[in-house]
């Protein structure tokens, strides 16, 4: 058993819809997804009928958006299987609404720069929660002022942390958001720990209990790195994940659905500590009289 647990769809940042991602897994022949959509589980009840036709499981989950306050740095969570996941709903429509203001003055400056209309953007956003910079980077390239999504005029726009554009604002807190997690009886997993330089706040969470897993399997952390990630969360008894990441026509780097996968004992520890919090919820609810 293998599957891919970091995957995006339209309702984020990617460019297929949730059956077109569940139809690729499939075909991949995966045995478990996880569509990891930023800070929305909107996919979850759709994807869980599209899963039976297609006959794959799918793990409920999200990327959740939170922010290092010591370093001053972002920080990406992985939140599996919430059994409680009204809980959440708070912290995604916040940091939604963090994203979406970041874009908004992100279109105004580049529309200073570039004279392409306001809604040459929005009409790549149909469906997505937030608008991204892989959004506005379209509009450019529909219009002419660049041919890729990633190349020069991105690196001139967008890149981190100076472009010449980029908007950028704290998301909450890392410890409340890993809190809220675990309120809602979730797994709670670190994302790619070398993509933002997580490292250190990596081994702090760790020690202070507040991780059950680390993605390990993912294309920012070469073979090395991977097995560093792989030999700590084995000395802990932390899950071990991987994912493609993938964001179809938006990728950053070349990646399918598939090309990194979790396996089948890291799986099985995933399932039965979903099992552990399904009981615990199931046992906090009152008798019936």
């Amino acid at each position: 058993m293998i599957g891919d647990l970091h995957c995006h769809t339209t309702l984020s940042d990617g460019s297929l819809g949730i059956e077109e991602v569940i139809a690729q897994a499939k075909r991949m022949e995966l045995d478990v997804l996880a569509i990891t959509d930023h800070d929305t589980l909107s996919s979850s009840s759709r994807a869980q009928i599209l899963a039976e036709r297609y006959g794959i499981k799918i793990i409920p989950a999200v990327e959740l958006s939170a922010w290092d306050k010591t370093r001053n740095m972002k920080v990406h969570i992985l939140c599996y299987a919430p059994q409680k996941p009204d809980r959440l709903e708070g912290l995604c429509i916040k940091s939604c609404t963090i994203r979406t203001e970041c874009a908004k003055d992100m279109i105004n400056k580049v529309m200073e720069r570039y004279p392409i209309p306001q809604d040459a953007v929005r009409m790549y956003t149909k469906g997505s929660k937030s608008i991204y910079k892989q959004h506005i980077m379209r509009a450019l390239v529909n219009y002419g002022y660049a041919t890729e999504l990633y190349g020069k005029v991105n690196d001139q726009l967008f890149k981190y942390p100076d472009g010449e554009c980029l908007v950028t604002r704290e998301y909450p807190d890392v410890n409340f958001v890993l809190d809220l997690i675990h309120s809602s009886k979730g797994i709670a997993v670190m994302a790619h720990p070398y993509m933002f330089g997580n490292i250190e706040l990596l081994h702090e969470l760790v020690e202070a209990g507040k991780l059950d897993g680390i993605e390990a399997y993912h294309h920012s952390a070469d073979e090395k790195q991977q097995q560093e990630l792989i030999k700590y969360a084995q000395e802990h008894d932390l899950i071990v994940t991987g994912g493609s990441d993938f964001h179809g026509l938006y990728n950053e780097v070349p990646t399918y659905i598939g090309k990194m996968t979790t396996d089948a004992e890291n799986i099985d520890k995933m399932f039965k500590l979903i099992h552990q919090n399904m009981m615990k919820v199931k046992a906090s609810k009152p008798k019936p009289e």
